[in-house]
């Protein structure tokens, strides 16, 4: 079994765990509502997504109505 020779320097860990970090996510807004999104999902504000309405968004006022 390999057994390494020397300790590892702060400086050589922190080397090799540089790519370890939080990516930070891509924000986009939405077109219709400025609401941000997440890039290739429908808007949960108002349903849109490529140019048109993918999924109906029930408003509180409508809910009441009904």
């Amino acid at each position: 079994m390999a057994v390494p020779k020397r300790r590892t320097s702060k400086s050589k860990q922190g080397m090799r765990r540089s790519h370890h970090h939080l990516k930070s996510k891509g924000v986009q807004y939405c077109p219709r509502c400025n609401e941000p999104v997440l890039p290739h999902r429908v808007c949960g504000q108002c349903g849109f997504y490529q140019g048109r309405d993918a999924i109906v968004i029930k408003t509180a006022a409508a809910a009441e109505g009904s």
